[in-house]
């Protein structure tokens, strides 16, 4: 649904001598973090230190440790651990594909491949012929030759979605269920061609679900050029493929959100949440997913102790758990601020990536917006403004927890981002400093202005 906002001229928020100062107190904060930002330098620590980190993973423990101890050296009022239950999958070897008959021609050519998250293992090598299909219509059709087969879905970015998030949401169907939705017509494993946008042939991990009423087929994430090659060969004739994969699940592991709270000075009782989440996939640093949410969350934190700016309302800035396989963090989180019955807000996450932000974007009934939509102009220097539509998996759960909740995200530049989300190559190298730290200063804007306004 599109919303129609009056002009800003007749939705005055605050007064011209307001604005300047809070123009002046922004281009402060922007000043501090751009000069002597500690979010780039806080990256390569939890990157090239920890390194990857799954949910159940030494490092993901590890990160837990580091992220308490950054934390307090920052001075806020007070670093608590939360904990968490959170799966416990491991990938357990190298993963295989391989196209070995083509047209009843033998062939032995290995393909780019990753198992998907929370897939289980195939339990020796599986050969089996392709059945290629582009669509969930298009196995609906073919179902009577899926029996026995291998599925390969192509499941391709829409290039006409300038938003990439939105072609993404609809290619990761496939990701998600594709591997039940073959194995009901007895499919004995599913290939997919990976969420990227890039014109590369490495393979993106992510997770699926299985549906507990179908066989628990092995799910592989193929790289982009292996997967278009697959697709053209089995397009022209028959395809036979092997895969052999070796996902596992221990028993759930303890995990923890890492949490630090500046008090509110006039409104205690008020809280303001931003974070990103601590975790990635066990085949990279996580570097922009999310290891820049999360240094930028800390870098808000440090601006506002540097400067000695004392908050009228409560602020939390948290380290979710778990994001990647099961949400655990952010489902906690919420839990408990409805058993604490807390009063939250507004809360916002970075979880798009490092890259060169563009708006903030806010989820709120029509004239709360266009009263937020007034801060545009304080954000335009720093390259935002402020959108419809915000939020994110971390924080989804907290929509609702009272009448109050407003739900927000950092919205970075998209168009690379799916070039590296997933994959071994999202790691510190690719990210830039300049752009990191300028999505910590729109962070601050924001947490800022709502500190100062509130939300009605």
């Amino acid at each position: 649904m599109k919303f129609r906002f009056l002009p800003l001229l007749l939705l005055p928020l605050f007064s011209n001598a307001q604005s300047n100062v809070d123009s002046l107190f922004i281009k402060k904060m922007s000043d501090e973090i751009m000069t002597n930002g500690k979010a780039y330098d806080l990256l390569y620590e939890l990157t090239k230190k920890i390194g990857g980190r799954l949910a159940g993973s030494p490092q993901a423990q590890n990160a837990v440790i580091w992220g308490k101890k950054s934390l307090e050296a920052m001075g806020p009022d007070k670093v608590f651990l939360q904990p968490c239950k959170t799966p416990n999958w491991k990938r357990g070897g190298n993963d295989f594909v391989a196209i070995t008959g083509v047209n009843g021609e033998a062939r032995m050519q290995p393909l780019a491949a990753l198992a998907l998250g929370n897939s289980l293992g195939s339990n020796g090598l599986i050969e089996a012929e392709v059945v290629a299909v582009a669509s969930f219509e298009e196995l609906e059709k073919r179902k009577e030759e899926v029996k026995g087969k291998i599925v390969y879905f192509h499941s391709v970015f829409d290039p006409t979605k300038i938003q990439t998030f939105k072609a993404y949401g609809e290619s990761g169907a496939f990701r998600r269920s594709g591997a039940s939705r073959a194995a009901k017509y007895g499919a004995v494993a599913v290939l997919i061609h990976s969420l990227s946008t890039a014109p590369d042939n490495e393979p993106h991990t992510g997770v699926m679900v299985y549906d507990e009423a179908y066989p628990k087929i092995p799910a592989v994430a193929l790289g982009p050029n292996d997967a278009q090659l697959l697709y053209a060969l089995a397009k022209k004739g028959t395809i036979k493929a092997q895969v052999q994969t070796y996902g596992f699940f221990l028993p759930e592991a303890d995990d923890n959100n890492v949490i630090a709270e500046i008090r509110g000075s006039e409104f205690p009782d008020q809280y303001i949440t931003l974070g990103g989440h601590l975790d990635s996939w066990d085949v990279n640093e996580g570097a922009h997913d999310d290891g820049a949410g999360i240094v930028q969350t800390m870098e808000v934190l440090r601006v506002m102790k540097a400067l000695n700016y004392k908050p009228k309302r409560s602020i939390r800035f948290v380290l979710f758990a778990n994001e990647e396989n099961a949400a655990r963090g952010g489902k906690e989180y919420a839990n408990q601020a409805k058993i604490n019955k807390e009063n939250h807000i507004f809360v916002i996450e970075s979880d798009e990536g490092g890259f060169t932000p563009r708006s903030i974007g806010i989820t709120a009934p029509p004239a709360q917006f266009a009263r937020f939509q007034t801060w545009t102009p304080l954000l335009k220097p720093y390259g935002s403004e402020i959108t419809f539509g915000g939020g994110g998996t971390d924080i989804a759960p907290m929509a609702g927890i009272n009448k109050e909740s407003i739900l927000a995200g950092l919205i970075p530049d998209s168009q690379r981002y799916f070039d590296l989300h997933h994959a071994k190559t999202d790691v510190f190298e690719n990210v830039n400093k300049r752009e990191l730290h300028l999505g910590a200063v729109n962070m601050a804007a924001i947490i800022y202005l709502i500190d100062k306004y509130g939300v009605k």
